[in-house]
């Protein structure tokens, strides 16, 4: 690994748990921007903008603007723009992310008479009941192509943790006999995008998440060191039967200044 100046950082999980600062986080992320480490927040939180999520962490202490976060939505967006120009788009979500979506023309659910191009699934909520995924499977069989934002199986909030979309989107695969084209994390794309706004090559960045494979070692096949938190939806018997190692797992992000100093000593 080159010299590190680029630091990309997951927020549930890591820097909160249902939006409440964890310990310390506040104060290692200011330090690691007095430090000039170049910062992007990158999540795959689909219930909120980007604009949203600023405002709440900003409030809560952290030193962070919109310009700051990468979401998959807005990277669904672009996505979308590229590979399916005007495209109409079904989209099963919970929570507002149309700022994020931009200029893909969304249907609304009561539209029965619009045949969708694409199926975009966003994250779990009150919305995936049986007719909602249904209505998808009928779109899909119908020729319709699936696109998700993440196919994370489950989140930590204060309550413990709770299903999410990728639990119903391999429901929806296979049931459909088709494959998703997953924009955010894991995808290379959501980390070289990340990287191109910070203008650093993956041998210049790490990633610090709480979910072993999706976060930390999807950054590592990108060329990306990878650092696991032992907060928010870690469990150890996901790290133990993880597909491969973490280059380094810390107990918290709070931990992560003191990693970042101790690897700029070496250089």
């Amino acid at each position: 690994m080159d010299s590190v100046r680029a630091v990309l950082i997951d927020i549930d999980g890591v820097l909160t748990v249902s939006w409440e600062p964890l310990p310390g986080a506040v104060e290692a992320l200011r330090e690691i921007r007095e430090a000039g480490f170049a910062v992007a927040l990158v999540t795959n939180t689909t219930s909120r903008t980007r604009a949203s999520i600023a405002g709440t962490l900003a409030e809560a202490g952290f030193p962070v603007t919109a310009r700051d976060i990468l979401t998959a939505p807005a990277v669904t967006a672009a996505y979308i723009a590229e590979h399916f120009p005007g495209a109409r788009c079904a989209l099963l979500n919970s929570g507002d992310i149309g700022e994020d979506l931009g200029d893909v023309d969304v249907i609304g659910a009561g539209d029965t008479g619009t045949v969708p191009d694409v199926v975009i699934v966003g994250g779990a909520g009150p919305e995936f009941d049986y007719v909602a995924l249904n209505r998808a499977f009928g779109h899909l069989q119908r020729g319709a192509r699936l696109v998700a934002m993440h196919r994370n199986l489950y989140w930590r909030t204060d309550d413990g943790l709770q299903l999410d979309a990728g639990a119903f989107l391999a429901g929806l695969e296979k049931a459909a006999r088709t494959d998703a084209v997953v924009t955010g994390k894991p995808s290379r794309a959501f980390f070289a995008s990340a990287l191109a706004r910070l203008g650093a090559g993956a041998d210049e960045a790490v990633m610090v998440g709480d979910d072993v494979e999706s976060d930390v070692l999807a950054a590592q096949a990108a060329g990306v060191t990878g650092v696991l938190v032992r907060t928010g939806k870690y469990l150890p018997e996901t790290h133990r039967d993880a597909s491969g190692t973490p280059d380094h797992v810390i107990d918290s992000f709070a931990e992560l200044p003191a990693l970042l100093r101790a690897w700029s000593a070496e250089q």
